[in-house]
């Protein structure tokens, strides 16, 4: 088993992860009846794919003899109707000034670790991804 979800009434769920026990709560989004005092079920997803896309990277970065310390991704979840889903997920790094003058070769390398990673191959096809990779563009 990964993980247990508890509902909490109010539109509200703990998240548990087994092997750790670790734990987040989650809200209904101010759109969709809710409070949005905690991070949404779908905000959990468009969050996946850049903490998936960092951690692949960080592993490639760690075999290439350096590490990916305070590279931030913004993420923007966008949400469509009929059905209600999410629609797109725009990514935005930020990359720190100590890494803006890697290689050519290992910016490509880390970018293409990135798009590869497995909750990329796990979004629907319908769902629009867009990057924008910063510094490395």
């Amino acid at each position: 088993m990964t993980s247990t979800v508890v509902y909490n009434g109010g539109l509200r769920t703990t998240c548990t992860h087994i092997q750790s026990g670790n734990f987040f709560e989650t809200d209904a989004p101010v759109d969709n009846n809710g409070k949005g005092e905690r991070i949404s079920p779908t905000d959990t997803l468009a969050t996946s794919l850049a903490a998936c896309m960092i951690t692949v990277m960080g592993i490639k970065a760690r075999a290439m003899g350096f590490d990916l310390n305070d590279v931030k991704i913004d993420v923007l979840k966008i949400m469509k109707s009929e059905p209600r889903r999410v629609g797109g997920i725009e990514l935005t790094f930020h990359i720190p000034e100590a890494l803006r003058n890697l290689e050519e070769k290992s910016k490509i390398i880390l970018k293409n670790t990135g798009d590869t990673c497995p909750v990329r191959f796990s979004i629907h096809p319908d769902i629009e991804v867009k990057i924008d990779w910063g510094h490395w563009a």
